[in-house]
């Protein structure tokens, strides 16, 4: 059996799980090429190797193309909003369209009872941005390309203190995030401080984890790193492993 076991120690965020996966692509430039065909509005996909800690990894990266940038745009998206661009601007088979509307369907809710709205009236602040689109479009592409048997992960970092966000300073995790947490296992810690998992990191995981677990008897094929751009006092790193094991049912 095929299977991708994500380590979760240092949290979970969109770029950083999408450079992990693309490590564990047969050919990463390749690779590349397809996340740039699919399309996305405005956006093109760059990675590059970069150290941290002492730690090699990769860094992806979705900047705005000024050549590619159309009417396509909205301050504040709502999910219809969301779900227009998916389908109607993104070329990639449905089932991987239909993984982004979930992702962002679980963010959705979350935000909507944090606020005590209705879905339909949520407004994506930060995670309404093309290249957040790009994120969550790129782990859904790469989880497909990789085609494991069953993807597991390790009890969730979330961090702890403040993050800044649009709604103002708020607790680690902050309110929607610890919603999209529910029924999944995390944990915090004292010498890390701010936010490993961001609320696409939890619902990317949710949507797509199927156990929560220690690291099982497995034969590795592949490990990927991803690293992000905040600066911690320890490697801010996912890692992700391509493995087979005869011991998963």
């Amino acid at each position: 059996m095929k299977i991708i076991y994500i380590d979760c120690s240092m949290g979970a965020a969109g770029d950083m799980l999408a450079a992990s996966l693309l490590e564990l692509t047969d050919d990463p430039d390749k690779t590349l090429d397809e996340l740039n065909n699919l399309g996305i509005p405005g956006i093109v996909f760059e990675y590059e190797k970069v150290e941290k800690n002492g730690i090699s990894g990769t860094r992806i990266r979705s900047k705005a193309d000024s050549e590619k940038q159309d009417v396509h745009k909205h301050h504040h998206p709502g999910i219809h909003d969301i779900e227009h661009i998916i389908f109607n601007h993104i070329n990639a088979d449905d089932r991987i369209k239909e993984k982004i509307i979930s992702v962002y369907s679980l963010i959705a809710d979350a935000e909507s009872r944090v606020h005590g709205v209705n879905v339909e009236q949520v407004r994506f602040h930060e995670i309404g941005s093309m290249d957040s689109i790009a994120d969550i479009a790129a782990v859904c592409y790469l989880f497909d390309k990789i085609n494991a048997d069953r993807i597991i992960a390790s009890t969730i970092h979330v961090g702890r203190g403040t993050v800044r966000c649009a709604h103002g300073i708020l607790p680690v995790p902050a309110p929607a995030t610890a919603l999209i947490l529910e029924d999944m296992p995390f944990y915090s810690r004292e010498e890390v401080e701010g936010e490993l998992c961001t609320p696409t990191g939890a619902a990317l995981l949710k949507t797509f984890v199927s156990e929560f677990s220690e690291m099982p008897f497995m034969h590795i094929l592949k490990t990927g790193c991803g690293l992000g751009t905040r600066e911690f006092n320890v490697a801010g790193c996912l890692k992700t492993f391509l493995a087979e094991s005869d011991d998963m049912v």
